[in-house]
């Protein structure tokens, strides 16, 4: 299995110098372009673990030049729309990317080893970020505040952030993209935009349909880079005015401390480890079925996997047999079948780090109910979907983000223990409560130290819901009303109007 490698360009041309791959340049300023050094490199493939496509290996220089450009945008035809027209703009993206959307998902599936059918249906989704944030784009509204000066008129303005930097990780690229670009764009902000370097490909891609809806130059750029360098000098530009992160607690906190440089902005979306809570009283089989969803769909890569399951005592055994049961039918291999459920990890790093978990959890005294092992039939980075049991809060793999197909057992006694186990962490992006009873559904609900609470389902968000986490799993929400809301900034005006003047040495 190869990892992602660089390639010089031996000519100097900026032209890839990496044989029969697919090359996919970066965008600036409305332009396709070779990173400055010339140097490019190879993205690879998860389910055959080999190169398929290479991208512009760009560094601080191309930053300089994005970020640029972005500001530029800020004072030029965009910036001089009205609410009305970046509407327009906003669901002209949303049409085109309906119309590319298998598209899309093919590449997003060649780059990150996800279902097909799970990106065709991402990417049948992320239409509605731009047609909803489009019914916000014209409805940015400020406020006439009657203050106790009556000689003067106050109001407000929503005026856009500016330019944002969105860093975006390698599970799902373009939805989490767009759940930061969507609502950037209707504040009337520009967007420099860093995708993985594991991934960048239907970032590149998504760049030219932007152009194609009739946005302008400079307002998206995306810089594509292999390893750190990218996005660290994107974090403590400062020509940046917010930044947008998704990604691990341990990246995000190094993005924040480079924007507090700045005094830069941040909307920080990052890990989780987040609890089912299933009480005796509940439908096991939906439950069961929700926690598959959870944690086994997508390979357990997603920052809201919820990878702790708290039990009523009385019904582990029953519900534990049926999560293995149905975790030992889960179809792996070819993420392009219809007929897979679960494809490979995304990429070498990962693959390593899951089986650390299945090497380290026994150590600890955790039993493995099902799984625990690669698949190395099938090449690539493909591991079995897998339950521990026997699990105590304690433990590193209760305790910490494994982001691959990894279920932790631990029972409760009662619901006072449950809401203390569900909230023994410093995550705090989702959780589920799983009940037939209404009152405790809220109550827990309300209990739990979470972004998210679902009652009886999981692994659900759409446009008009915020998103978000407590502690370490992030500060700022995506999606929803509050999303536009962070990417613009609140002016207030006073207007004298009697004309008179006034003793220029006290406070008005």
């Amino acid at each position: 299995m190869t990892a992602p490698s660089r390639t010089d360009t031996p000519d100097g041309t900026g032209q890839p110098g990496t044989g029969s791959l697919p090359h996919f340049p970066m965008v600036i300023d409305g332009q396709r372009v070779q990173a400055a050094s010339g140097r490019s490199y190879q993205t690879v493939d998860p389910f055959v673990g080999e190169p398929w496509a290479t991208a512009a290996d760009a560094d601080a220089d191309d930053v300089d030049l994005a970020v640029s450009a972005a500001r530029r945008a800020l004072s030029g035809p965009w910036g001089k729309l009205t609410g009305f027209g970046r509407a327009r703009l906003l669901r002209r993206v949303g049409d085109i990317i309906a119309r590319d959307a298998d598209y899309l998902a093919e590449l997003e599936t060649r780059d990150t080893g996800k279902l097909a059918r799970e990106m065709r249906g991402q990417l049948a989704a992320i239409p509605e970020w731009f047609y909803y944030y489009a019914g916000l784009a014209d409805k940015l509204e400020g406020s006439t505040i009657p203050v106790d000066k009556p000689n003067f008129l106050v109001y407000t303005r929503l005026e856009p952030a500016g330019v944002v930097a969105a860093i975006v990780p390698w599970n799902s690229p373009l939805l989490l993209l767009c759940w930061k670009l969507a609502p950037a764009l209707a504040a009337g902000c520009t967007v420099v935009a860093k995708p993985s370097d594991y991934t960048p490909i239907s970032t590149l891609e998504l760049a030219a349909r932007v152009e194609e809806a009739g946005v302008p130059a400079g307002v998206f750029n995306v810089v594509t880079g292999f390893g750190p360098a990218v996005g660290k000098a994107l974090a403590a530009h400062p020509g940046v005015d917010k930044i947008a992160f998704t990604g691990s607690t341990r990246v995000g906190a190094e993005v924040a401390r480079a924007a507090a440089a700045n005094i830069t902005g941040t909307v920080l979306e990052l890990g989780g480890k987040s609890a089912h809570v299933v009480f005796a009283d509940a439908d096991l089989d939906a439950a069961c079925n929700g926690i598959i969803a959870g944690v086994f769909a997508a390979t357990g890569q997603t920052c809201m996997a919820g990878s702790r399951l708290l039990v009523d005592r009385g019904i582990h055994d029953q519900l534990v047999g049926k999560i293995v049961a149905r975790a030992e039918t889960i179809k792996v291999g070819d993420p392009t079948a219809t007929e897979t459920e679960m494809g490979p990890l995304a990429n070498e790093p990962q693959y390593a780090k899951v089986l650390s978990f299945f090497s380290s959890a026994p150590a600890q005294g955790a039993t493995v109910a099902t799984g625990g092992a690669a698949v190395t039939s099938l090449g690539g980075y493909f591991v079995l979907p897998t339950v521990l049991t026997n699990v105590s809060p304690d433990m590193t793999v209760a305790c910490e983000e494994v982001f691959g197909p990894v279920l932790a057992v631990i029972p409760f006694d009662s619901e006072e223990e449950a809401i203390e186990l569900a909230n023994g962490t410093r995550y705090g992006l989702a959780g589920a409560v799983w009940t037939k009873d209404i009152h405790r559904g809220h109550r827990v609900a309300h209990a739990l130290k979470a972004g998210t609470v679902w009652i009886n389902a999981y692994r659900v968000v759409g446009p008009d819901v915020p998103f978000g986490g407590f502690g370490l799993s992030g500060i700022g929400r995506e999606n929803g009303i509050e999303a536009v809301r962070e990417y613009t900034q609140t002016k207030a005006i006073w207007v004298e109007l009697s004309g008179g003047t006034r003793d220029p040495f006290t406070l008005g």
